[in-house]
């Protein structure tokens, strides 16, 4: 299956770089290359684009696809909290930008062979890096059901955590739990009818919960935000754009802190913490897709774009 996946938010994110001709920059999750593409379309012969990604397929199809701007591109299997060795493999100490596109891409989601979606039956794996051992059938079939609701309830946000966790037990007590289709009924029967018709698909959420747990995005994007703010030139600008509320809140309380990094306590004359600001938050309230954008691309409707710029 080709790797296919729209950008979100392009305009914005390519207005929002400040890209400059020689610079160079990085996208941490380049998936299908779209806004990796936009960037290499503005940068000159002396310019410098690093993709990264950890999806095997993404890798491919990147290089394909930005094989005319090979003279300025490199693309690398990896992920964006290694991003400091990645780019010190490639002689690179600081950047002028970064990318972080949070999202599941179009092709994950629409490869059944991926399982990372309820809306087709298909053997549950949601591994963005199939390398890796944990998938959805090692958390769906050997987590313990307090452990389920902690993921399902924290990462999802399911009200319903607690009956969906004793449903699957009870379900894989007898016969593994193998299919996108069979948890996605599981978790249609733990839900109260009447609460079926609200929110959408009544799966969503749990999906989201382990997928979350399988990838361990949050854990992984706590521990980027501050070396990638680090590696940025003065001037330089940490681009983000977000799909959930849980990751919404780890940028913007980061950036927060990056901005505003003293600790002392208020009552305090000077800072004696010693702790200084690395820059400024540019988007005070985060960007927005169009309702046009929305329309073309309903996947877009919960994106979410965050700027900080590098003044240090």
């Amino acid at each position: 299956m080709e790797f296919q996946h729209k950008p979100v938010l392009l305009k914005e994110c390519i207005e929002q770089m400040h890209i400059r001709a020689e610079g160079v920059y990085v996208d941490g999750t380049i998936g299908g290359a779209g806004h990796a593409k936009k960037v290499c379309e503005r940068l000159s012969g002396k310019g410098r684009l690093i993709g990264i990604d950890r999806d095997e397929d993404a890798v491919a199809a990147a290089k394909e696809r930005l094989i005319s701007y090979k003279d300025r591109v490199t693309v690398l299997r990896g992920s964006y909290r290694d991003l400091p060795e990645l780019l010190a493999g490639e002689g690179i100490r600081k950047v002028d930008g970064i990318l972080l596109d949070l999202g599941v891409s179009s092709h994950q989601l629409d490869s059944p062979a991926r399982g990372f979606t309820y809306r087709t039956d298909a053997p549950l794996d949601m591994r963005m890096d199939r390398r890796q051992v944990l998938s959805a059938f090692e958390v769906v079939n050997t987590y313990g059901q307090d452990e389920l609701y902690r993921v399902i309830r924290t990462y999802g946000e399911e009200r319903f955590a607690g009956n969906i966790a004793r449903r699957i037990c009870a379900a894989r007590a007898e016969e593994p739990i193998r299919t996108t289709g069979q948890l996605a009924d599981i978790i249609r029967a733990s839900i109260p009818a009447k609460n079926r018709r609200e929110g959408g698909h009544p799966a969503k959420r749990t999906f989201q919960a382990i997928r979350i747990e399988v990838n361990g995005e949050l854990e992984g994007l706590e521990e980027a935000v501050d070396p990638c703010i680090d590696l940025l030139n003065k001037g330089g600008r940490l681009c983000v754009i977000t799909f959930h509320s849980l990751e919404d809140r780890i940028i913007k309380n980061s950036f927060r802190r990056n901005e505003s990094p003293c600790v002392c306590p208020p009552d305090f004359p000077v800072c004696v913490c010693g702790k200084k600001s690395k820059g400024f938050v540019v988007t005070r309230h985060p960007i927005l897709p169009t309702e046009e954008e929305q329309e073309e691309n309903p996947r877009s409707a919960s994106a979410k774009l965050r700027v900080f710029e590098r003044t240090v």
